[in-house]
């Protein structure tokens, strides 16, 4: 039994190093615009060797889609997306899909992010403006447009809600699912001068992450014990034979 102890406190140390891993991730990136969280999932399994004894598997991360808050920038080439859905990027590592919406032009006039990638169009082409025209005007529905004629179009993506997503530089995503356009989507736009902040509750979020780190300590305090328990149980044991 003493035996078992221990390993349901190491099962639970192993799920609770990976919560504090994602709760400083979290925190880290509260103030990343676009950012989407990472939440855990955990199971409780019951041990074959002996039934009265639950062990906590070590976890799987998610990564949450819930909306961040929308700030106006006044930037006419800042934008956020309104709705479920995201902008879509081209870079090293194929399509990735952001609701960052900070865009910078360069000096042939293409739009890219603030890492240096293009923002596409629903087509998957990067979206290109006059650099000599002026700033932008954008529509609800991603349209652009400069001196009164349209340009071009933001593309808006959906992402299958199955779909298991990966980081790809913290606020873009990959989902293992091809993501779609959004056509005809009276619920989906475009926000002009505004950026969506993080989704990550930073109150919360900090809580949760003293909590975590106050149980693994009680954990470990509690291995240590045992530990030693068991150690002099074998010497007292070892003394008599």
């Amino acid at each position: 039994m003493m035996e078992n102890s221990i390993y349901v406190g190491l099962s639970s140390q192993i799920s609770l190093e990976r919560r504090l891993d994602a709760l400083a991730h979290n925190v880290a990136n509260m103030s990343t615009p676009g950012f989407r969280a990472t939440g855990m999932k955990f199971e409780t399994m019951v041990s074959k060797a002996a039934e009265d004894s639950s062990f906590v598997s070590a976890g799987q991360s998610y990564i949450k889609t819930d909306a961040g808050p929308i700030s106006p920038t006044g930037n006419p080439l800042d934008i956020a997306a309104k709705g479920d859905v995201w902008f879509s990027l081209q870079t090293p590592a194929g399509q990735v899909f952001t609701r960052d919406g900070r865009m910078q032009m360069s000096a042939t006039g293409e739009l890219l992010s603030v890492k240096g990638y293009s923002f596409l169009d629903a087509g998957g082409q990067p979206l290109t403006i006059d650099p000599n025209g002026g700033p932008p005007d954008i529509s609800a529905d991603g349209a652009i447009y400069q001196n009164k004629r349209q340009i071009g179009t933001i593309g808006l993506f959906t992402i299958n809600p199955n779909a298991k997503l990966t980081y790809f530089d913290n606020s873009a995503v990959i989902p293992s699912i091809t993501a779609q356009p959004a056509i005809d989507n009276p619920h989906a736009g475009v926000i002009q001068g505004s950026i969506e902040g993080s989704n990550v509750d930073a109150i919360s979020e900090m809580t949760r992450l003293m909590s975590v780190t106050r149980a693994f300590e009680r954990i470990d305090s509690l291995l240590r014990g045992n530990e030693n328990t068991f150690s002099e149980g074998i010497k007292t044991l070892g003394s008599k034979t």
